[in-house]
């Protein structure tokens, strides 16, 4: 059994534009079951695909399990059963022995850029990157899966 610990933190898109970045990866990421306590994710690269069944969130821990997918069979779930929808880009970079996915959104979420690093444990110490600006683990607005039903641009200002 598979348990995520993330945190997650806007980023400040002055400072962002100036890293170097690696090469990043686009997502085409949608969801067959979107309920508060567990939601079941189709993510599709150019590459590979992969089915992820996560379960209600407690403080910034939750259940999940991932599982690899052909792409085809991917894209044919996002566009035959995916209730909502999302794209965006990542990169991935490691700070001072940490690895931090940083999501550039795109489409009706384009404008948002955010960070999470996944953790061992809820207490676990790490640096904050000097492109981080605030945290956002606890605001469901930034969830993924709500910004495929409620995207970015309908309600930022």
């Amino acid at each position: 059994m598979g348990v995520e610990i993330e945190r997650k933190f806007l980023v400040d898109h002055k400072k962002w534009e100036q890293v170097t970045k690696p090469e990043g990866n686009h997502f085409r990421q949608g969801y067959l079951l979107d309920e508060d306590n567990r939601t079941i994710r189709i993510r599709v690269t150019d590459k590979e695909g992969f089915i992820t069944i996560k379960g209600a969130t407690k403080g910034i821990s939750r259940l999940e399990f991932e599982y690899s997918i052909p792409t085809d069979e991917g894209n044919a779930l996002l566009d035959n059963f995916a209730l909502s929808e999302l794209d965006k880009t990542r990169y991935c970079l490691d700070f001072e022995g940490k690895l931090w996915e940083v999501d550039e959104f795109a489409g009706e979420n384009s404008g948002l850029i955010m960070a999470e690093i996944e953790l061992e444990s809820e207490d676990e110490e790490f640096t904050l990157p000097h492109w981080i600006t605030h945290e956002v683990s606890d605001d469901a607005r930034y969830y993924n899966s709500n910004l495929s039903r409620n995207p970015f641009n309908g309600w930022a200002k």
